[in-house]
């Protein structure tokens, strides 16, 4: 099993406040994609002494120490997942900002097929796809 962010912070040696805590614990629940003003309004929620400065400061920390993956999505706004998620990929909604994942056996597979083909092992890739509903 996974460890938790909490615990993986703690490994790392960083100082765990009880803000930071309830921040990594709020990442931790999340199933989408937030940014720090999203983060900021369900940590307040828990908090109402946690201030938007705090929470930017520590997602900064938690990415900076390989807890968080932050991902842009071309829409200016920063947002971040666990880093020790099962691997996925992303379906950008353009219209919506909709995050969708995905995982598909035949692109990874491919993308095997095109590292070997280029005479290198694949050790890890990051897959957006960016588009807009089909009308119907």
């Amino acid at each position: 099993m996974n460890k938790t962010i909490i615990t993986r912070c703690e490994d790392k040696g960083l100082r765990m406040t009880g803000q930071r805590r309830v921040i990594a614990q709020v990442l931790e629940d999340s199933d989408d994609h937030p940014d720090v003003e999203q983060l900021y309004a369900r940590a307040v929620a828990q908090d109402a002494g946690i201030s938007i400065a705090t929470v930017y400061r520590t997602v900064k920390l938690f990415d900076e120490a390989g807890i968080l993956d932050k991902l842009e999505f071309g829409d200016g706004r920063a947002r971040y997942e666990d880093a020790e998620r099962d691997h996925h990929d992303h379906l950008i909604d353009m219209n919506s900002g909709e995050v969708i994942e995905f995982v598909d056996p035949d692109i990874e597979a491919l993308q095997e097929r095109i590292a070997a083909k280029l005479g290198y092992e694949l050790r890890g890739h990051r897959l957006e796809l960016y588009g807009v509903p089909k009308r119907k």
